[in-house]
């Protein structure tokens, strides 16, 4: 089955902190290739304590988006147990160039463990196992940030995280499902995430099958995810699911008519 895990729905510091909702990211299958998507605190606990039990040994990738600690804490054990302590090398990681060299994140140390490690850029393209995706754009986030798009043989999946919004954000991100990293209700001065009515004008431009919103924030907690999310799909006219801790989707479900 083709399928979205979400092993945590936490965005920024004050909810991971405060674990008020898991950090674990995204565990992705798709045609039979298994990708790790931004391994937040708690990521390999959340993998074996998922029912079923996710086996990190047979990840075929880990892809970060960007190294804040949020997206990026347990990257060097999911590393780890992917390879079997490194008994086994195997595997890709796929990171921006500042997550290795720039205040690394991932120890030097472990990328002998793994095939390879490729680096993300704009505009790149990049293949794993059975599936190809791109990071069309680079996002504005005081890191070195890109967002996904994720293509199957029957389906994709488009992943917009952390930014501030602007103008050519939404156009790059067409895939059927398209999943919203959102850490405020409302729009904050110099604060570069996407707010509430950043995604309604994301999900009017790119009309996706299904949006899935995740990585929130203390204010859409406060608001409730779920009334958010049904909220959007009255106004929209598109479904928006409100992602929990936990949460899979079966991807063979949507697909764009």
């Amino acid at each position: 089955m083709n399928s979205i895990k979400f092993l945590g729905t936490a965005g920024a510091r004050f909810v991971v902190m405060k674990q008020l909702r898991a950090s674990g990211g995204l565990w992705l299958t798709l045609d039979d290739t298994n990708i790790l998507i931004d391994p937040g605190p708690g990521s390999l606990v959340r993998c074996l304590s998922s029912k079923p039990k996710l086996q990190p040994q047979k990840l075929d990738g880990i892809i970060l988006t960007h190294r804040h600690l949020d997206h990026s804490n347990d990257v060097n054990v999911m590393i780890e147990a992917m390879t079997n302590g490194g008994y086994d090398r195997r595997g890709v990681v796929f990171a921006p160039q500042d997550a290795l060299s720039d205040d690394p994140v991932i120890l030097r140390y472990l990328r002998g463990y793994v095939e390879r490690i490729e680096i993300l850029k704009e505009k790149g393209t990049y293949t794993l196992k059975n599936i190809s995706f791109s990071t069309p754009v680079k996002h504005f986030h005081g890191v070195e940030t890109y967002g996904l798009n994720i293509q199957g043989k029957q389906i994709s999946v488009s992943l917009i995280t952390d930014t501030r919004y602007f103008n050519e954000l939404a156009p790059h991100y067409t895939g059927d499902i398209l999943i919203i990293n959102v850490v405020r209700y409302e729009e904050k001065q110099g604060v570069e995430h996407l707010c509430i009515a950043d995604v309604e004008k994301i999900i009017q431009i790119c009309k996706p099958a299904v949006c899935i919103l995740t990585h929130f924030g203390t204010t859409i907690i406060k608001n409730k995810p779920w009334e958010i999310a049904t909220h959007l799909s009255e106004k929209t006219g598109v479904s928006v699911v409100a992602a929990r801790d936990g949460m899979q989707v079966d991807l063979d479900h949507y697909t764009k008519s």
